[in-house]
């Protein structure tokens, strides 16, 4: 095992040039083919092997270390958001409507320095690593489709990072307390008799039952919940009616709950349902509920993650973790293998915004960090798993 002294990565103006061209160029979920492709190309021209994606988009390619070893794999997130940039940076998007609003070039580029260096210190590998691409975090699907096509069987342990604009560049954040939230994605339909507004009495509308509804979803926390577990149920979006002379048949909202702790989020699915069910039947109508819970809370190994702290200081500043209430879908990889997982400080400057604003910025300097965490984290996972 190589001392924390030994990994010396820099970042040059090759890759710096990389992290805005992608930033540049982002591309949306399942569609991030050029972005794949540009991927491709600078990891077979610096001598990594590119391996068969059973996906639409992404990468997948392999380090083979000089010594064997347990299997590993490396992950950043490539696609970006639905937004239109505000930053006036010289790098700002020149694909319309589509931004890279969650750094997730950071990501990438940090991932890239890693592999060159990796692939250049192989006699330091004592195992294989392979590196993933994951295309299409942002919809919550991209980490599921790699699992469900096999890619994690015979991972040992999977590392991953999110640039964090909380934190300033040089800090990086790794512990074994809940990172990032659970996520439900949940909507209700209700359907009633609907009828001429003037004759309310000859229906049963939907949206007085609609209103007590959204009230009364807002007591699950204040309600049920210790103020010690965070919990969040936040109602997003409302539809019904669209004539101002006619009471609709049908109506329905839609929103988010966000949890740390397993049991909070089936108590707030469990109360959630009994609201709706309960109030739609004292209002005379039916409802349907979809319940998604598509993320559960980030957690990391424990015994990885005590093996990983100790080098962060030789590096970087170890910061505590502040939990997120974001979602991140490599918490689908928990499914088939160990999971490592770090903030890595993004900006921290006065003023600065936060994630998935159209006027985010993450620096440069945090790519750095992010390289040599990779290969930090890397190194020490294998050498504690090959014991």
């Amino acid at each position: 095992m190589v001392d924390h002294e030994d990994v010396d990565i820099t970042i040059g103006d090759e890759l710096l040039e990389v992290r805005h061209h992608l930033h540049a160029h982002p591309e949306l979920g399942f569609r991030e083919r050029d972005t794949s492709a540009y991927l491709t190309r600078w990891l077979s021209e610096h001598g990594v092997e590119i391996l068969d994606n059973p996906v639409s988009s992404g990468v997948l390619a392999l380090i083979h270390g000089a010594h064997p070893g347990p299997h590993i794999a490396l992950r950043a997130d490539i696609d970006a958001l639905p937004i239109t940039e505000q930053t006036g940076q010289a790098d700002s998007s020149r694909n319309d409507g589509v931004m890279h609003g969650c750094g997730h070039d950071i990501h990438m580029t940090g991932l890239l320095a890693a592999a060159q260096w990796l692939a250049g210190h192989r006699d330091a590998v004592h195992g294989d690593i392979t590196l993933v691409f994951q295309p299409s975090e942002e919809t919550g699907e991209g980490a599921q489709a790699l699992v469900d096509a096999g890619v994690l069987d015979g991972i040992d342990a999977i590392i991953g990072t999110h640039n964090n604009p909380d934190y300033e560049p040089g800090q990086i954040a790794v512990g074994v307390e809940p990172m990032m939230a659970g996520c439900v994605k949940f909507s209700v339909t209700l359907h009633a008799q609907g009828t001429h507004a003037g004759y309310p009495d000859r229906g049963t509308g939907p949206l007085e039952a609609l209103a007590s509804m959204i009230l009364a979803t807002q007591t699950i926390v204040s309600r049920n919940e210790t103020p010690f577990h965070p919990l969040v149920v936040s109602v997003t979006a409302v539809r019904g009616g669209d004539v101002w002379n006619v009471i609709p048949a049908e109506a329905g909202f839609m929103g988010t709950v966000r949890y740390f702790y397993p049991e909070d989020g089936a108590m707030a699915e469990r109360r959630f349902r009994e609201i709706v069910a309960g109030t739609a039947s004292s209002y005379g109508i039916t409802a349907d509920v979809d319940w998604n819970d598509f993320a559960i809370p980030l957690v990391s190994d424990a015994a990885l993650v005590k093996a990983v702290m100790q080098d962060v200081p030789g590096y970087a500043t170890l910061a505590a973790i502040r939990p997120s209430m974001a979602g991140e879908d490599f918490c689908e990889y928990a499914s088939r293998t160990r999971l490592l997982f770090a903030f890595i400080g993004s900006n921290g400057r006065p003023g600065y915004h936060g994630l998935h604003s159209p006027r985010f910025v993450a620096l440069d300097d945090a790519i750095a960090p992010t390289a040599r965490f990779y290969a930090h984290a890397a190194l020490r996972v294998l050498d504690e798993l090959g014991r």
